[in-house]
């Protein structure tokens, strides 16, 4: 007993030190700085902060408001197609339908084609997942195991490119956008490329190596609800076919919320339409695809245009109008209580 008693100051000596090395800076010793708060300091601060917020709301929503757009629903305008397309059957059928408006004022500058969905939750969980991001990286992929189901084979074997229940619902409305001037109809120039996310185009989605894409996608199939093949998405432009179609890129950019608009086209300023829109009368010629009758949806074609804060939404002007107001006044309350007495 004597023996193991004598062992136990030593062990104790030989045990590493848990204790912070004795210097500034684990110590916590270093020089800081801790504002002192006075009353003429904490008030400007909230002047000063709801002066700064108040003038960039103002600022952000007058340019909000100075958006020039038009929106237009042409679910109910084009209600004999809808009813054709309730129908899963007629998916073969053509079914055009044209929309007539009139724009009362100039549109000038860049000017914005987008197509709007309401009642359509891209949100969903099993939605947001329901793709194969190797696959759209051009790699050669077993789509049954990822998380594309149901949408990954059909019953033959034959892989479904793309495969997803993203991909399968693509919208595939085709909207041309006619000028009626005078006497003579005038078909406004479109641009289709040059829509999506640089990132997009080079990073995130590839067409597989091949000598032409119709070989690359040898073996696969369309999605059931497609009308064509992934690689004749823009027989005209290479560039713009396959997986890196900007119409096919920017519908795989689900949004968070069930009412939103993608962009579809931009207007290209040449001859009539070199400062823009002119007003007049005008109209949309509408290959009718995408059917939203079953989950009581709406579809909507918008022509915006776009200044330097972005396009029409108010919310971040008011945000900050909001968060202004309330360090002013949070600012005033304190004045007239150190005024009164209330603080010291």
């Amino acid at each position: 007993m004597k023996n193991k008693k004598s062992f136990a100051p030593q062990e104790a000596e030989a045990r590493p030190s848990r204790c912070p090395d004795n210097s500034a800076f684990k110590q916590q010793r270093l020089p800081a700085w801790k504002p002192q708060l006075t009353i003429a300091t904490v008030l400007s601060t909230f002047f000063l902060t709801g002066a700064f917020c108040l003038s960039v709301g103002i600022c952000l929503i007058l340019s909000a408001n100075s958006v020039r757009e038009i929106q237009i629903n042409y679910s109910d305008k084009c209600s004999d197609c809808s009813k054709l397309r309730e129908n899963s059957y007629n998916w073969n059928i053509e079914c055009l339908c044209s929309v007539d408006f009139k724009l009362k004022e100039d549109m000038l500058g860049d000017v914005f084609m987008y197509y709007g969905l309401q009642n359509f939750y891209q949100n969903h969980r099993r939605y947001v997942i329901s793709r194969s991001d190797a696959q759209l990286l051009g790699r050669d992929v077993n789509v049954q195991r990822s998380y594309c189901a149901p949408f990954t084979t059909y019953n033959n074997g034959t892989p479904m490119a793309p495969c997803g229940a993203i991909a399968n619902s693509m919208f595939n409305d085709t909207i041309d956008l006619f000028y009626n001037f005078n006497s003579s109809v005038i078909q406004v120039p479109l641009l289709k490329t040059g829509n999506s996310w640089w990132t997009d185009k080079n990073v995130k989605f590839r067409n597989p190596q091949s000598h032409n894409l119709s070989s690359a996608f040898a073996g696969t199939a369309r999605p059931p609800y497609w009308q064509k093949p992934v690689y004749l998405l823009d027989e005209e432009d290479e560039r713009n076919n396959g997986y890196i179609n900007d119409d096919f890129i920017i519908w795989m950019r689900v949004s968070a919320f069930a009412t939103f608009r993608n962009l579809y086209r931009r207007i290209s300023r040449k001859r009539h339409f070199a400062d823009g829109l002119p007003a007049g009368n005008y109209t949309f010629h509408i290959s009718y695809n995408f059917p939203v009758t079953k989950f009581k949806g709406k579809k909507y074609v918008i022509l915006s245009t776009m200044v330097w804060s972005g396009g029409s939404n108010p919310f971040l002007g008011i945000a900050y109008v909001v968060c202004g107001a309330a360090a002013t006044l949070t600012g005033a309350e304190t004045e007239v209580r150190v005024l009164t007495g209330v603080l010291p």
